[in-house]
């Protein structure tokens, strides 16, 4: 640089309206403009610290922004209240920067509207709330970016459990870091596009679930406004660390699948198709028949027919104690579809308070063939197959000219 630039530049820096200052990476003060010095007064000469200059409440907010300024490559803003030269303490905000080679910071105040006490007290306490949500709430984050996507806000219990330390995105711009990654297959429960960072910014509420590193996240992104009341102040974000959830809807799911795997083989060894002789299936049942257990039966029966081509399928109720109103119907049906099938339905060992639900239900029972126990069912089935053909009624083909007359002896 020439010496007329450095000229130039020494007396920009010297004359230029703004509070600017050049500090160490500790925090003292090495230069400041005219602008500053009128601020502050002579205290800066005598090598104080910001810190030192600071209001006692706004000292911790300071130490905690010039750490991030260690962290940061970009610019890092916050609010003090330093002394001025009569003693009193002024508002300022401030926009500091590292410089390249990180031994220094450069930056600039600015004067900020006075806050009236009552409001003050309110942010503090907001503040304090916000400190203790974060500090204390298992497996939440918080994250605050500005409308240009640079995060100036990062804290929650949940932060640790992705491997990053509290803070340690401040200052990163976060629609450069995620932005253009792909969707991460995140299930957005809102109805909202997610994918696309740069949307979230257009003032409305959204709610989406992510995975991050194995871990499971309920997030909601919300419009900030901007110091003036208006939209457009960036956005907060509220991730909340769901996996241990999501682990145990994992859990009730197999769980329940393996008791629907159960039921299911319960139903089968309760409703158990024997085939006692050729051609004629049994199925006994025991308990209470209601119409879910009537519909499997169907099932299971018919196809069985079909598959050992059965002529009798004979229903054994002798262990049924309990019928429900629906289940006489469905017995009908079942004997209906059976002779379909072109085999013959038998119910066998009807209970009387069985018979009476059935015969209350004012059901045509004419169609319906019963026994009264299994044995005699076998008996009917079993008689029926082995039975010889009838022979014809008049005898027309085996008749001769010397053949008896039904009931009179045979002519001589």
């Amino acid at each position: 640089m020439s010496q007329t630039s450095n000229a130039l530049f020494a007396e920009y820096f010297a004359s230029c309206p703004e509070l600017l200052f050049v500090a160490s990476a500790g925090g003292g003060l090495l230069h400041e403009n005219e602008a500053l010095r009128e601020v502050i007064g002579p205290a800066s000469a005598e090598g104080t610290t910001l810190a030192e200059l600071a209001h006692p409440e706004d000292r911790a907010a300071l130490l905690d922004a010039w750490a991030k300024l260690e962290q940061a490559d970009e610019p890092v803003c916050f609010r003090v209240r330093l002394r001025d030269a009569r003693g009193a303490y002024r508002p300022l905000s401030c926009n500091a920067k590292r410089s390249p080679d990180r031994s220094a910071v450069f930056g600039a105040f600015r004067a900020t509207p006075e806050i009236g006490e009552e409001a003050l007290t309110n942010l503090r306490n907001k503040a304090r709330i916000l400190d203790s949500i974060a500090e204390h709430v298992d497996g939440m984050s918080f994250w605050a970016l500005r409308p240009d996507g640079i995060c100036f806000y990062h804290d929650g219990t949940g932060v640790e459990r992705i491997g990053l330390k509290r803070g340690q995105l401040v200052g990163v711009n976060w629609i450069e870091l995620y932005g253009n990654q792909p969707d991460s297959g995140g299930d957005d429960v809102s109805g909202l596009d997610t994918p696309d960072m740069r949307k979230w910014f257009d003032g409305k509420v959204r709610r989406f679930r992510t995975d991050s590193l194995g871990t499971h996240w309920d997030n909601w992104v919300t419009p900030l406004r901007g110091e003036d009341g208006e939209a457009g102040g960036g956005l907060l974000g509220l991730s909340f660390d769901i996996s241990e959830s999501k682990r145990t809807e994992k859990e009730l799911r197999a769980q329940l699948q393996q008791i629907e795997a159960q039921q299911k083989v319960i139903r089968d060894l309760s409703t158990p198709i024997i085939e006692v002789w050729d051609g004629v299936l049994t199925l006994p049942m025991v308990g209470t028949v209601d119409s879910m257990r009537t519909a499997d039966v169907m099932d299971s029966l018919l196809s069985k027919i079909v598959e050992k081509q059965a002529r009798f399928a004979i229903l054994d109720l002798t262990g049924v104690e309990v019928v429900d109103t629906q289940v006489a119907s469905h017995l009908i049906e079942l004997v209906t579809a059976i002779r379909l099938l072109g085999a013959d339905g038998i119910v066998a060992g009807i209970k009387p308070n069985v018979a009476q639900t059935m015969v209350a239900l004012g059901l045509d029972l004419s169609q319906l063939n019963t026994q009264r126990n299994l044995r005699a069912a076998l008996q009917h089935a079993i008689r029926s197959m082995t039975r010889p053909e009838n022979p014809p009624r008049n005898g027309a083909a085996t008749a001769g000219a010397g053949a008896a007359a039904p009931g009179l002896p045979a002519r001589g």
